[in-house]
């Protein structure tokens, strides 16, 4: 397992100097942007933080993970396919696990981490000043 880590690690690291190293940005930002379109709208349907009440709430889990799918589903599958087409260009064969993993990390760990502060800081915009 740790094998796997580690050529993944360094495999990873390659993908910035291969084909198709925009996305690499690109992906990313995508994520960020739905994790905004959707913190704002958790933020003025009155929602706690996504991954706070994902983790504690286990009323709303079923509905968040639906909605957190359909937020970033799409973006999920760009990077997957992108990524599998990045490792048939660069290196004439496929290792599917790594597509999905990379996948993972530029489109649903920045979705994840940035909904519920997203959130939190349209609360505090949209929150009258005390007095």
């Amino acid at each position: 397992m740790r094998d796997f880590f580690t050529t993944y690690w360094n495999d990873f690291l390659g993908r910035f100097d291969g084909p198709l190293h925009f996305r690499l940005i690109m992906q990313p930002l995508m994520a960020t942007l739905f994790a905004v379109r959707d913190g704002r709208r958790d933020a003025r349907e009155g929602r706690g933080a996504y991954l706070w009440s994902l983790t504690s709430d286990a009323a709303q889990r079923a509905y968040l993970l639906r909605d957190g799918i359909k937020g970033i589903g799409k973006v999920f599958v760009l990077a997957f396919v992108l990524d599998d087409a990045y490792q048939f260009i660069e290196w004439h064969g496929l290792k599917p696990l790594q597509g999905l993993l990379t996948a993972v990390v530029l489109a649903v760990i920045p979705y994840v981490l940035l909904r519920g502060p997203v959130n939190r800081v349209a609360r505090m915009i949209a929150a009258p000043p005390r007095r």
